[in-house]
């Protein structure tokens, strides 16, 4: 059945405009984002397909060139478009964040991290250096490891703050795992980095770990 075919509140865009996106599902927000079907397929269930052949949403975002050509509907300009959607999301959770006090909207700072680690297949340090009213000032992947852990060194991240004038940091990584729950080796980790920030005044505000469509805070948990 084409989309045309379809009442009007069940359209995505329509639905998107009367309800607002978040009535949405995958699925129709994806569809939204193809605008048209293949033969046999409608853009909706094209969406369906596309979805349960990559395992995921994520498994979608996540794909390279390569994959996401292979599927019917799906090419080269098509991954051009979706890689722009992704940068200019991030992008602008970027521009929010950098505007307050990352205290006082933990939930921003946790989207924008998120939104930058929680895809990669390997894990990744990031570190995130904020001024003296504790807005960022700049933000970098410090180390990158294997599946499943990152060689991270606190000498690197005292160094690096020093050089970007930094009062103040938030750590994050990410655990490709899809569980955000930290592990012992995070925590001592963490511990370390602390140390050696304050013995140059330099505070550790927060340490996020991101999981699949989950991030932990250690100080909402009390461990900063």
């Amino acid at each position: 059945m084409s989309l045309k075919d379809l009442p009007l509140d069940c359209r995505p865009r329509e639905k998107l405009l009367a309800k607002g996106p978040e009535s949405l599902t995958n699925a129709e927000l994806l569809a939204i984002f193809l605008r048209t079907g293949v033969s046999g397929m409608n853009a909706i269930e094209l969406a369906g397909y596309l979805l349960e052949d990559f395992g995921s949403l994520r498994g979608l975002m996540q794909s390279n060139l390569a994959q996401f050509s292979q599927r019917k509907g799906l090419g080269s300009a098509k991954y051009a478009q979706l890689q722009a959607v992704l940068e200019l999301s991030k992008r602008h959770l970027k521009e929010i964040m950098s505007h307050e006090d990352a205290l006082t909207s933990p939930s921003h700072t946790a989207r924008y991290l998120s939104a930058q680690l929680r895809d990669r297949p390997r894990e990744a340090f990031l570190v995130l250096y904020l001024d003296n009213q504790n807005r960022p000032i700049m933000d970098e992947v410090l180390f990158e490891g294997t599946i499943n852990a990152a060689g991270v060194y606190p000498r690197e991240v005292v160094r690096r703050a020093l050089e970007v004038h930094a009062n103040a940091v938030i750590l994050a990584h990410n655990h490709p795992s899809g569980i955000a729950e930290p592990s012992s080796a995070d925590r001592h980790i963490t511990s370390r980095i602390a140390d050696a920030l304050s013995l140059v005044d330099i505070r550790l505000l927060d340490h996020m770990v991101i999981g699949d469509g989950d991030v932990v805070s250690f100080a909402e948990r009390g461990w900063i």
